[in-house]
């Protein structure tokens, strides 16, 4: 089959109504697709053998490897950019029944078993599939997940500080090779997707997403338009500890460039402790000095305070031959 070509129309009033989201939802689509895939990149590899996706239950049986059509009503649209499971459960749990069925009836293979019994009575259905997601979630994701949100709001910010910077051409035009922004229209083309055009303009919801990697989804049905994409950085969360070049070690010394190398995207002052066993005091007092240095820079996100290399300390790294890329 070939590619299908799903258009979003944006006017200019509805393109002023795009947003960014972060969902614990579509994490957890996106990595039972993976499990579900014939064959798991090998970015994913240490993750998937550690990971398990019941092959018997109501998750497996919905979400469709990659190039098949998943339900959308598994993914509602997520509210912010706090990603909490609980809330976005309470919206997967309220699916209109009309809405399941209608979902149900565009899969490609016969209802049998699980599927078949969420078709007839789709509140017992709903309220079981959640119990799935949420033990998947805890046993799968959720180890991960404090690098993974770190991550993720990284994306957004950038995104974000694009949007303001350039416009709605200078997000869209660079998400993805299968997104297109062209004469107001975004374009994604995608195999084997049934989904609908959305000829006139109700917004954007862009989620960045840890593993949707090397492809993007979208959802076209409900309210408005979502589109979850691969966020930058994603191959480093698996990466073993890089240690500091020794040339930027002398310099700065130990714990600071040790600092400067973990900090491939913002992190919290408790997230570089965790990661590098510097206590967290220790760390704050080092990134005191690497902020009064011009080396790091601190912004807040929510409730956190992330800290971020400078393109001074991207030069150091650089000259030091340290081999990460620029985090900007």
């Amino acid at each position: 089959m070939e590619p299908t070509l799903v258009s979003i129309a944006l006017t200019a009033t509805s393109a002023t109504h795009i947003r960014f989201a972060v969902s614990a939802l579509w994490e957890v689509l996106a990595a039972a697709r993976l499990l579900r895939s014939p064959g798991v990149p090998a970015l994913y590899r240490g993750w998937a053998a550690e990971a398990h996706l019941p092959p018997d239950g109501l998750l497996a049986a919905l979400v469709a490897p990659t190039g098949s059509y998943t339900p959308d009503f598994l993914t509602p649209p997520p509210v912010g950019l706090v990603a909490d499971l609980t809330t976005e459960l309470a919206a997967l749990r309220a699916t209109p029944p009309g809405v399941v069925r209608d979902h149900l009836d565009l899969m490609p293979a016969p209802r049998r078993g699980a599927p078949a019994q969420l078709y007839a009575d789709p509140p017992t259905g709903l309220a079981q599939l959640c119990e799935e997601i949420e033990s998947f979630w805890s046993t799968t994701v959720a180890p991960d997940w404090p690098r993974m949100k770190s991550l993720l709001d990284a994306e957004v910010q950038r995104r974000a500080r694009r949007l303001a910077e350039d416009g709605t051409a200078g997000v869209l035009a660079d998400l993805h090779p299968q997104v297109v922004w062209q004469d107001g229209i975004l374009h994604i083309n995608q195999p084997h997707c049934t989904a609908a055009d959305v000829p006139t303009g109700t917004g954007l919801i862009l989620i960045p997403s840890v593993f949707i990697w090397p492809t993007v989804m979208t959802v076209s049905a409900g309210p408005i338009p979502q589109l979850a994409y691969p966020a930058r950085g994603v191959a480093t969360l698996w990466e073993q500890p890089t240690q500091p070049p020794s040339a930027l070690t002398a310099l700065v010394g130990r714990g600071r460039a040790r600092l400067l190398t973990e900090l491939t995207s913002p992190l919290s002052t408790t997230q570089l402790a965790h990661r590098t066993g510097i206590t967290p005091g220790g760390v704050s007092h080092h990134l005191t000095t690497l902020r009064a240095a011009g080396l790091v820079t601190a912004h807040r996100q929510g409730r956190a305070i992330l800290n971020a290399r400078t393109p001074i300390a991207e030069a150091l790294l650089s000259a030091a031959g340290n081999p990460l890329p620029p985090t900007t």
